[in-house]
């Protein structure tokens, strides 16, 4: 049954939801799992320029925490982990898509905000 929502509680959950995902790098480290993909960390760590190896675990356990991606540890030496998304976690990309279309379709004269220099 799904959960009744006052505007309240509606826009609490929503702000809690963009907490779990605010940081640099969370969002940028889902696009690179979404679809099925599995990373390795050191491959991570080259696909995200920029990101330090302290950030990338932080980021790393605090979206495995929240059941959003899942770690896979096998016992070998060196150690080998990989990461990929949760069934929930993959759940949020349709979510994330039609947050991109509604950006598209925000009125040209009203452009984003330019992000990509910060």
């Amino acid at each position: 049954m799904a959960k009744a929502y006052t505007p309240v509680t509606a826009a609490s959950d929503v702000e809690t939801i963009f907490k779990m995902l605010e940081g640099r790098w969370k969002l940028i480290i889902l696009f690179h799992l979404f679809g099925g993909k599995v990373q390795r960390y050191s491959d991570l760590e080259k696909l995200i320029p920029g990101i330090s190896q302290k950030m990338l675990a932080q980021q790393l356990r605090q979206l495995e925490a929240d059941g959003i991606i899942e770690r896979k540890v096998y016992p070998v030496v060196p150690p080998k982990v990989e990461y990929s998304m949760s069934e929930w976690g993959q759940s949020l990309c349709p979510a994330l898509d039609a947050l991109l279309k509604w950006a598209e379709a925000r009125p040209k004269d009203s452009a984003l905000p330019d992000t990509n220099n910060q």
